[in-house]
């Protein structure tokens, strides 16, 4: 019987209470929407896929060579970052940024068991994502055989502007259905807080519980009726 009364007066409390949750859930949204598409600046992203194979190996599809080379992806992956390859790079485009900073931008990526992996770089520039992408595939192509001794790598596939290229980020929508949920959260703990802060008489169960009493009647409210005379 309690958890009836419990889950009635939690019905009671959000239905007393919904335009307050509403209101709170409108509200982040509506921020939340705000910053995505007027302040949050768009982020484009360009990738490369980058093949590491012996181009002189007797044997093209010797396992072991196969193992050695896609054990050699996590290095690679290093090199790329380091300041021998971006260095370069940066020289090249003439970008007004540190290595620091573009290695921020460069992402490494590899399957299991493959000989491929792809370099994703991600700037605010669409045009200039797939420059610099292109660019470090190309420096690393060539300075790899000096820093390593190896001819293995070979760029598979280039990056390219898309016609119309769409921000991987800021996703709006998916920012205020987060808002919305984190509104509508916020409206439901503020509507029981103020139940539970509200301490006036509101029934013939209030009065029970305060005066510890048995109710024995009560008075209905009746309105003025004026005679007609």
């Amino acid at each position: 019987m309690e958890e009836t009364i419990s889950i009635t007066d939690i019905f009671k409390t959000l239905k007393k209470r919904w335009k307050l949750i509403m209101l709170l859930t409108l509200i982040a949204a509506l921020i939340s929407g705000s910053i995505s598409y007027f302040l949050l600046s768009p982020v484009y992203q360009s990738s490369t896929q980058i093949l590491v194979n012996q181009k002189q190996s007797e044997n093209p599809l010797d396992s072991t060579q196969i193992r050695s080379n896609i054990d050699m992806i996590n290095t690679y992956s290093v090199i790329i970052k380091s300041p021998a390859i971006l260095e370069k790079v940066i020289d090249k485009l003439g970008l007004d940024e540190s290595v620091e900073q573009l290695s921020e931008k460069i992402t490494i990526n590899s399957q299991q068991n493959s000989q491929v992996f792809s370099l994703t770089v991600q700037d605010g520039n669409p045009s200039q994502a797939v420059e610099i992408a292109n660019t470090i595939s190309e420096t690393f192509q060539k300075e790899i055989k000096n820093i390593m001794n190896v001819d293995n790598v070979s760029v598979l596939a280039k990056a390219e502007i898309k016609e119309n290229p769409a921000p991987v980020k800021p996703n709006p929508i998916l920012n205020i259905a987060i808002a919305a949920v984190v509104g509508l959260m916020a409206g439901v703990g503020l509507a029981f807080l103020l139940e539970f802060m509200d301490n006036t008489i509101k029934d013939e169960k209030d009065i029970e519980t305060l005066l510890e009493l048995p109710l024995l009647g009560s008075i209905q409210k009746i309105s003025n009726v004026h005679n007609k005379g």
